[in-house]
């Protein structure tokens, strides 16, 4: 079985590392999230809506998400309860392939959303977070109403969540990420094989 990144948490991680650029020294954590999510946008929809190839949009998007997208904190969090049962070398191995998922399914999907768009919404907080409102643009599909959850957990403001028309795209993963893991036994392994096969099926040439 192969374990897929649905297409809301693949537009979640897309589009969470970006609206338009430049407001200085917030200040308010409202206004700091709201700078944050704002001044990412600009660099994330010239790479979206441009002619880049594929691997030059790779090499644009990376220092985004390891920069602004707390990756690592949304792979724990996928895993859910069976990060505490991996072993050390289970959860760098998880992490890792985890990564290279998640940039892989942005790539491949950065054309999609040629000509998008962003109208930037109110700010409040959300636990000991913020949530930035915003609305999608795409042309010829409806809008959506996005609300960006931004962390300074880790001593700077990063994406950890994002949520289409309320419903957690991170949470959706994990749900999914436990189905498998319960069906194969409970089993951290199982879903360390399976990723690493999306990994591997990735870099097989495609045929023409």
């Amino acid at each position: 079985m192969q374990i897929s990144f649905t297409r809301r948490f693949l537009l979640g991680t897309l589009v969470a590392a970006g609206l338009a650029s430049g407001v200085a020294r917030p200040a308010s954590a409202e206004q700091s999230a709201t700078a944050f999510v704002h001044s990412l946008g600009d660099r994330l929809v010239t790479i979206v809506n441009s002619d880049l190839s594929g691997p030059q949009k790779k090499e644009k998007v990376l220092p985004i998400l390891q920069s602004d997208v707390d990756v690592d904190a949304i792979g724990r969090f996928c895993l859910g309860r069976y990060w505490r049962t991996a072993t050390p070398e289970q959860q760098t191995e998880y992490l890792n392939l985890f990564r290279q998922i998640m940039l892989n399914k942005i790539i491949d999907n950065l054309g999609d959303y040629r000509g998008v768009s962003f109208t930037m919404g109110g700010t409040v907080p959300k636990g000991e977070d913020q949530s930035v409102n915003t609305v999608l643009h795409r042309p010829h599909q409806a809008d959506a109403n996005l609300e960006w959850v931004v962390s300074n957990s880790s001593g700077s403001p990063k994406i950890i969540d994002l949520l289409i028309e309320a419903a957690s795209l991170r949470l959706t993963q994990r749900q999914d990420y436990a189905s498998f893991i319960q069906q194969h036994g409970g089993q951290v392994s199982a879903i360390l094989n399976a990723l690493k096969i999306q990994v591997e099926r990735h870099k097989a040439p495609k045929a023409d």
